[in-house]
């Protein structure tokens, strides 16, 4: 089995909605993300002859995923009042809706399912919230 993995970050806030604990307010982390991809068999042929895929597209779809994010709030849906929403959108604030609660755990799924969409046959989105915590979704393994 061959694997590449490449990383990338970005800045953010959120908060968690209906947590118990400082985490309910808003804050901000330096998130870093890590993909690995496999492959049983490497390209046989052409430019990619010996390889997975070429770390460049690996990376520049990684980061594109990590700048849509980068320096937004991002809060789960039906969590801030509309007029919240209204005046922070006035204020020319990027905010981020999404479905799921924004912790460590979703935004490794997001990041898996993101970019399995692209085409890479992913083994594991690693999430780092901080330096010291981080949380993985794998295959099934």
């Amino acid at each position: 089995m061959y694997k590449l993995k490449t990383s990338a970050d970005f800045d953010s806030a959120h908060f968690l909605s209906g947590y118990n604990g400082k985490c309910s307010n808003i804050h901000g982390h330096r998130w870093h993300v890590e993909v690995e991809i496999k492959r049983n068999k490497l390209e046989e042929s052409g430019q990619l002859r010996g390889m997975i895929t070429d770390f460049g597209d690996l990376k520049k779809d990684l980061k594109e995923l990590a700048d849509y994010l980068d320096h937004a709030l991002i809060y789960e849906k039906d969590t801030l009042r509309q007029k919240t929403v209204e005046a922070l959108n006035e204020e020319g604030f990027r905010l981020i809706e999404t479905d799921f609660r924004p912790t460590a755990e979703n935004f490794s799924k997001y990041f898996y399912d993101e970019m399995v969409k692209k085409g890479y046959n992913v083994k594991c989105a690693v999430v780092y919230e901080t330096p010291g915590n981080c949380a993985v979704y794998c295959d099934e393994e």
